[in-house]
């Protein structure tokens, strides 16, 4: 018997492909965060991307990031009209001039946000982003403010007009995908994606109907924070705290909040090892595995870029992955 090694043999290729929902847009089973893209002004630098991430590492770097991505296949990257004030938007689309990118992007730009204002929004990002047509348009989150059937509505003329390719949502809750489902449906159009947070210590889209959601709708849960800011890389240890004041002062960064997660680092270490691959790429092989999610981890640099990409370059057990999942059974609550 020959042992099983998760690296798919020579000649043989993995699918690193896949529809977004029920779309008909193509996309990489991995994507890129580009939150922290791009300078910021004024009050702008004060986002919590610049502070509990680290802020931007200029454009070089985010040059070579995009770069070394598009090079393992990886062409999905993610931002929004809220990051850094627009700056993100504006490096993406600077960056993915005359190349083979999509780009996915969220509205609104501010907290004020009302649907007869969506138009505004739309050219708003069209312009920074410096194209036609956004690739996969989202929804950042629902408010009371915000009629979701409307906004919906809205949506579905932008991409009957050919400004919007895909619909997807951010933070929308099972019954508030349900709403967005259906009123888009009406028009014949799918809800492509819904953006939440998940990763090995955030499980929350398994018990609070999201992920049922996705799968009963055809709905490609794309996970934000997967590798749940930084804890699941192994980089940081009761004994090896961040530096940063922000992420400092944060309960998950704390000493006994550290030391709790440290079996669960260890596990993904052990498992790494059989493959040559890092606790990280574990981490993002293990919601790579479901085939509803697709992880888009921060790249800032051409290393964080290869590094996350490398994920997708092997397979896990079903054995590993009920390991993992059984691991980290506290982070579901």
């Amino acid at each position: 018997m020959t042992e099983r090694t998760g690296i798919e043999p020579e000649g043989k290729t993995m699918e690193h492909t896949a529809t977004l929902g029920r779309s008909d847009l193509r996309v990489p089973r991995l994507g890129v965060g580009a939150m922290t893209w791009g300078e910021a002004r004024g009050l702008a630098r004060l986002h919590p991307a610049k502070t509990a991430y680290g802020g931007a590492h200029g454009r070089e770097e985010e040059k070579r990031a995009l770069e070394a991505s598009l090079e393992a296949g990886v062409n999905l990257f993610d931002t929004a009209a809220m990051y850094s004030g627009g700056a993100s938007e504006r490096r993406v689309g600077e960056l993915a001039q005359g190349r083979d990118v999509l780009v996915a992007t969220k509205f609104p730009s501010g907290f004020r946000f009302r649907a007869e204002g969506f138009p505004e929004e739309l050219e708003a990002t069209l312009a920074r982003l410096g194209r036609s047509t956004v690739d996969l348009y989202q929804h950042h989150f629902p408010t009371r403010r915000v009629s979701i059937p409307d906004l919906m509505e809205q949506l579905a003329d932008a991409v009957e007009a050919g400004k919007v390719r895909a619909v997807g949502v951010s933070n929308y809750s099972a019954v508030q995908m349900r709403q967005a489902h259906a009123a888009l449906a009406r028009r014949g159009i799918p809800l492509a994606s819904n953006q939440v947070e998940y990763s090995l210590l955030h499980r929350q889209p398994e018990t609070d109907g999201v992920l049922d959601a996705c799968r009963e709708l055809g709905v490609t849960l794309i996970a934000y924070t997967p590798m749940a800011g930084g804890r699941l890389t192994g980089k940081y240890s009761a004994q090896n705290r961040p530096s940063g004041l922000f992420r400092r002062v944060l309960p998950i960064y704390r000493r006994k909040a550290l030391e709790a997660i440290q079996p669960v680092t260890g596990l993904l270490t052990e498992i790494g090892d059989r493959y040559s691959k890092t606790p990280s790429q574990v981490a993002l092989r293990w919601l790579i595995e479901n085939p509803v999610v697709l992880p888009i981890p921060g790249a800032k640099d051409g290393n964080q870029a290869r590094t996350n990409a490398g994920a997708l370059a092997f397979s896990l057990t079903p054995e590993e992955v009920d390991a993992l999942s059984q691991a980290t059974l506290a982070w579901t609550a």
